[in-house]
């Protein structure tokens, strides 16, 4: 595991360096095989971009780089505990393991965590506070259908 500590330090170090930059407390290093695929920072303060979280910002270098959305087997070291959306990138792409150095609850006094929306996200559609409602067009269909006959 001292390999594993090595990477997580490192996301630390990334994190520290955004900080002195002005940004937020969040650094990832994406490894697979022992090989550092991609490194990131969140860069919300930079883009504007809400989505701009370390970890997204290292899965799509990494896949980008690669030039496959796949990046199974990967692990993630990444200083802060991933919020939702950030941990369904990794389930998506094949992320296999992420390791985290501050939890949820370190954060929560300096507005840093993502429990409330872990909570939200438990709760069924319909009892959610963002509202999620089908609305197909009259006539719609097909969609999935063209793409699928598409792939070939």
């Amino acid at each position: 595991m001292p390999e594993s500590i090595d990477f997580m330090r490192e996301a630390i170090d990334l994190a520290r360096a955004n900080v002195a930059a002005g940004g937020r407390p969040f650094g990832a290093v994406l490894v697979r095989d022992g090989e550092v695929l991609a490194r990131a920072v969140n860069r919300i303060h930079e883009t504007g971009d809400p989505t701009a979280h370390a970890e997204l910002l290292a899965i799509r270098d990494a896949a980008q780089r690669s030039g496959s959305p796949r990046l199974d087997g990967a692990v993630i070291y990444a200083s802060g505990h991933p919020c939702p959306m950030c941990l369904a990138a990794m389930h998506l792409c094949g992320v296999a393991r992420a390791y985290y150095a501050y939890s949820n609850e370190d954060g929560e006094p300096f507005g840093l965590s993502t429990a409330a929306v872990y909570a939200q996200m438990a709760r069924p559609p319909a009892q959610q506070t963002l509202a999620l409602q089908a609305l197909r067009p009259a006539g719609e269909g097909g969609l999935y259908e063209a793409w699928a006959a598409g792939r070939g």
